[in-house]
């Protein structure tokens, strides 16, 4: 009896040494950032908490679509990155827990509680400029001169030679979209967007791959955001970076904890490590070249920064309403989309 009761206790011993070295817990996480910024900050995080992590990828607009058709039974407990206004329509309707980071202390004030609702369910985790791309070396092969602005993207000359985003799908597209209502007013932005239309070789899915496409010569010109842009350059493509200058706008990131997560407590952790000096950081560790909102981390050389470059006062508020959003887009899809090219 005694022997067995000895070995009992060594077995129990044993098991609660091995649950104690288990992962203390999940995560799941949808990330709308660039595929190495979404796994290199997950596996961060899971390393250093010892948090088992799952990560699924997609754009902003299609994770907002996914969390909407989840929202009975919700899938994922953080939302990281991705446009703001998918974020902010997220929270109107519903789709978010409130949060206040402890970390709150070290960010910039705009970006401490920009969404729509102004209820503390999204952080600004980054921020970056819209603009475009130029590929040098196929401007110089047809002889083109390097445009400027907007404007010049409408130029008959660079018919087929212009690759956007969907803003169905994309949430750059829609910060585009926004911007140039913005700029010039409704009306006039719809009357701009069909001539660019005659002039987009692609619309593309993701925000990103305009600029990707643009650095390996499969398109002249890639509009998006220039961080990611940026990139490219640092990889050895011939891109020149272009701010407009009629002015521009420019993104939030967002990071938000998903209504009914089922890792909560978690989901509150990888959100204070994303807004900590060393989960801002991860970008510029992997040539991603947003600007950090937390004003005790570095800002990459290579980023664009904010008080650098002729910005519109852009209202997050306003456009990242569901019914703004809704009502821009659905005039695209009727007015733009159907356009012969």
């Amino acid at each position: 009896m005694r022997f067995r009761t000895i070995l009992y206790l060594a077995g129990l011993a044993l098991a609660i040494t091995a649950s104690s070295a288990a992962a203390k817990g999940r995560l799941v996480v949808y990330c709308s950032n660039e595929p190495n910024a979404c796994q290199t900050a997950v596996d961060l995080f899971g390393k250093k908490y010892d948090v088992k992590v799952d990560m699924t990828r997609s754009g902003s607009g299609s994770t907002y679509a996914k969390i909407l058709a989840e929202k009975d039974n919700p899938k994922a407990d953080v939302w990281y990155a991705g446009t703001l206004d998918p974020h902010s329509q997220a929270g109107v309707n519903g789709l978010l827990e409130t949060y206040k980071s402890p970390m709150l202390s070290e960010i910039g004030e705009k970006f401490k509680n920009p969404a729509t609702n102004k209820a503390n369910q999204t952080t600004g985790v980054y921020a970056g400029v819209l603009g475009y791309s130029v590929n040098t070396q196929l401007l110089k092969e047809n002889n083109l001169p390097m445009p400027k602005s907007w404007m010049d993207l409408t130029k008959p000359e660079y018919k087929g030679l212009i690759q956007i985003a969907s803003p169905q799908s994309s949430g750059t597209a829609y910060t585009a979209l926004a911007t140039m209502v913005q700029l010039w007013g409704e009306d006039a932005a719809y009357d701009y967007l069909a001539k660019l239309h005659a002039n987009v070789g692609q619309y593309t899915k993701s925000g990103s791959a305009p600029g990707k496409a643009a650095a390996r010569g499969e398109t002249l010109i890639g509009i998006g955001f220039l961080h990611d842009h940026a990139k490219q350059i640092k990889s050895g493509f011939p891109l020149e970076l272009v701010v407009p200058s009629e002015g521009t706008g420019y993104e939030i990131g967002g990071l938000s904890i998903i209504k009914g997560a089922r890792n909560l407590e978690n989901a509150k952790l990888f959100v204070d490590f994303m807004l900590s000096v060393e989960g801002q950081e991860i970008g510029a560790s992997i040539d991603m070249f947003q600007v950090p909102t937390n004003v005790n981390a570095a800002i990459p050389k290579e980023a664009i920064r904010l008080d650098e470059v002729n910005l519109i006062d852009y209202d997050f508020v306003k456009y990242g309403t569901e019914e703004m959003r809704t009502h821009l887009i659905d005039r695209w899809v009727q007015e733009i989309k159907p356009l012969q090219r």
